[in-house]
């Protein structure tokens, strides 16, 4: 039996979710917004998503509210997009998703999170492994980890090569 093009007949919360989140390249955009990544070419650069794609993508998790359209310059105009609460909720998510991969497929971390206020590690959920507590996004350090490429070729990559907060934006050296 082919499975349907959407989750209409499913009385269940988690088809609910895929139908927001559910898409290839969806949660790739989600965890770029937690990366600090807000503008649409810097999406576009990093994920290598065709303009298309990228393009529904972003009007899809704006219309359901995970991500907002804010105007960054007036002339030209030009929007970025930022996390709402409801987006910012998915990080546990992602997060245990993460550690998933990493433990079934990769050997070496890409990133390291870990609690910005006392310096540990974090869980599989983003609880802090030395507080307890459930670390808010803000709180969260990234850095890059040895699994990273060193040299990308990407400018957002290359941003992201130092520590920073997540949802910090993402500076583009210009020089680079």
């Amino acid at each position: 039996m082919a499975l349907g093009k959407d989750y209409a007949k499913q009385e269940c919360s988690i088809a609910r979710a895929l139908e927001v989140v559910g898409e290839r390249w969806t949660l790739l955009v989600v965890r770029d917004a937690l990366y600090g990544v807000r503008r649409y070419n810097d999406f576009l650069v990093h994920l290598g998503a065709p303009r298309a794609v990228l393009a529904a993508r972003l009007q899809a998790l704006t219309a359901e509210g995970v991500l907002e359209k804010r105007r960054y310059q007036q002339s030209p105009p030009r929007d970025e997009y930022v996390l709402t609460e409801r987006g910012l909720a998915l990080w546990p998510t992602l997060c245990a998703l993460g550690v998933w991969g990493r433990e079934h497929y990769d050997t070496t971390p890409m990133r390291i999170f870990r609690h910005a206020g006392c310096g540990s590690g974090l869980g599989r959920y983003g609880e802090c492994r030395t507080c307890g507590i459930a670390v808010p996004v803000a709180d969260v350090e990234m850095l890059p980890g040895p699994g990273l490429d060193p040299d990308p070729a990407d400018p957002v990559s290359r941003a992201l090569l130092r520590p920073k907060r997540l949802l910090e934006p993402v500076i583009i050296d210009q020089a680079s």
